[in-house]
């Protein structure tokens, strides 16, 4: 599956985009949980991100999509869905590199992800978001995700909070 926009091409993750992952793990604030972060000893490494993408079987489902610009092919990085244990809530989840941020690509992204799982059968989705993280949380708000009221988790690093994107009548 591959889907473009204006600006963007949303494709397939390979093993080439492991460079870019490993990336975006640096990158992380601080306040993300350490699971999500790079470990003391700098784990996970592009090798093992390589081949975490070898290993993906072929989705029944969509997953995540590299982010890449049209004009360039480079990589900036993923949006797509993501399933919650029960495999029955669609989220949608984005993470793009800091030198890309506040140029619109995550809303425009985001979009064609919605506009595909609208049609794919999955009109409702859904988005966990830490309340610190505004500009995340703007971008849902511009892609028409409401806050539940929900806290999905409470930690050290702050509040997850869920949001919802309903279908549009």
């Amino acid at each position: 599956m591959t889907l473009t926009t204006e600006r963007l091409l949303l494709r397939p993750q390979e093993v080439r985009d492991a460079y870019v992952f490993r990336q975006l793990w640096a990158e992380r604030d601080e306040r993300v949980p350490v699971h999500r972060r790079l470990d003391a000893e700098g784990h996970p490494t592009v090798a093992e991100i390589a081949d975490d993408i070898r290993q993906e079987s072929p989705r029944a489902r969509p997953g995540l999509l590299t982010v890449a610009l049209r004009e360039t092919d480079a990589v900036i990085g993923y949006c797509g869905l993501v399933f919650d244990g029960d495999g029955e809530r669609p989220e949608l989840a984005f993470e793009l590199l800091r030198a890309v941020h506040n140029r619109g690509y995550a809303t425009e992204a985001g979009r064609a992800v919605i506009a595909w799982a609208g049609s794919a059968g999955f009109p409702r989705l859904w988005a966990s978001v830490w309340d610190w993280n505004l500009p995340s949380r703007r971008a849902l708000e511009k892609l028409g995700f409401v806050d539940t009221g929900t806290v999905v988790k409470t930690s050290a690093h702050g509040r997850s909070l869920l949001t919802v994107r309903e279908p549009a009548d």
